[in-house]
């Protein structure tokens, strides 16, 4: 369960979450989050040497971790999150998510498919192994 901080004075009445909130809610290291910060994937709020986090920031990471767990590269899910105008419709940033989304859907059916292939193999390998330790044991 998330524990937004309720910062009202530090920063302009916006609901905000410490690391360890966000830390904890998406099960992430604090360093990953600074390792995100230092990519520019993510940018929060500094009032010393605490980090508080927006929306915004928590949505970003729910959409890196999103996109890391598809199989994306930082950089692309960076290069979609950019594109993100607060005040515009967003269809370029929904075009490049759309593309970028359908190569990697290739990308992991193609890796299914050698994984089933694999599998295949190996399930005949362990079969073939099988009959040859029971025909010396007889």
């Amino acid at each position: 369960m998330n524990t937004a901080t309720d910062t009202d004075s530090l920063v302009d009445n916006e609901v905000t979450y410490r690391i360890g909130e966000l830390s904890g809610e998406f099960d992430v290291t604090l360093r990953t989050l600074r390792f995100y910060e230092d990519k520019g994937l993510l940018s929060p709020r500094r009032i010393g040497n605490t980090r508080l986090y927006s929306r915004a920031d928590r949505g970003r990471l729910k959409l890196i971790l999103l996109g890391k767990r598809v199989g994306l590269s930082l950089l692309d899910v960076k290069e979609i999150l950019d594109l993100y105008n607060a005040s515009g419709d967003n269809l370029r940033q929904l075009t490049v998510a759309l593309e970028k989304g359908e190569e990697q859907m290739k990308v992991l059916q193609q890796q299914r498919k050698d994984i089933e292939e694999a599998i295949s193999e190996l399930d005949q390998t362990l079969v073939s192994l099988r009959d040859q330790i029971g025909s010396k044991g007889e």
